[in-house]
């Protein structure tokens, strides 16, 4: 479904990703992992269009897509949840999910948003800036489920969440990738969630991809050369 090849990307003069090649396969949960400032953020915001890449190719579904813009690949099926939610606060909870429908025919918020998460209907006229961490993520999660994708690109959804909201966010990915057949591409350091909610895993360490397999390769050995501190 996505896949990118020999993928480059700078900040100024410094070398963020190297030639990094990476596969996601319809259906599943991949988990992007690697240490602090080794560049997972960076490519999923490769992936949406945020950012520039210098070289290499990104194709989705068989498109190539890497000259396109970000709103091009939303509509395309690219869902994204940015690393700290970017919500807007001053926007009531339905204010912030109706946002990806301007412009939309249908502006009608899916009932399948609130059944995944309730307390975004409890609070709906609440502004995002009044409500918790937690439930921030929860909205920021039901804002890029809103246009239905085929892809969900998470960056580190459990950043400073509550462990009863972490739990809860752990069923909801996993419901929609194994029960929905939603695939996601998932930046996570938290290893027992990533082995519990991810099918195949991909090493980063100074911008290189250097391992990658199924979940269960995810060896002593891999995580202490790449992700311990």
């Amino acid at each position: 479904m996505l896949e990118i090849k020999g993928l480059n990307q700078y900040y100024g003069g410094s070398h963020i990703l190297k030639g990094v090649d990476l596969a996601v396969e319809q259906g599943t949960c991949a988990c992007l992992m690697g240490r602090n400032g080794m560049g997972k953020t960076t490519l999923l915001k490769c992936l949406m269009g945020l950012v520039p890449i210098a070289d290499g190719s990104i194709t989705f579904q068989g498109r190539e897509i890497s000259r396109l813009r970000p709103q091009q690949r939303a509509r395309m099926g690219i869902g994204y949840v940015p690393q700290g939610r970017e919500i807007f606060p001053q926007l009531t909870v339905e204010e912030n999910l109706r946002v990806p429908l301007a412009g939309k025919r249908s502006r009608g918020i899916p009932e399948r948003i609130f059944e995944l998460f309730p307390v975004l209907k409890e609070m709906a006229r609440r502004r995002g800036g009044d409500l918790s961490g937690g439930q921030q993520q929860q909205l920021a999660i039901g804002r890029a489920l809103v246009l239905q994708p085929e892809i969900l690109l998470l960056d580190e959804p459990n950043e400073g969440i509550q462990p009863n909201i972490v739990r809860q966010i752990g069923e909801v990915i996993r419901m929609l990738n194994r029960e929905e057949g939603l695939t996601i591409l998932l930046v996570e350091q938290k290893l027992p969630f990533a082995r519990a909610t991810g099918d195949h895993f991909t090493l980063l360490n100074n911008g290189r991809a250097v391992a990658s397999g199924a979940m269960s390769q995810l060896s002593d050995e891999l995580i202490q050369e790449h992700m311990t501190v």
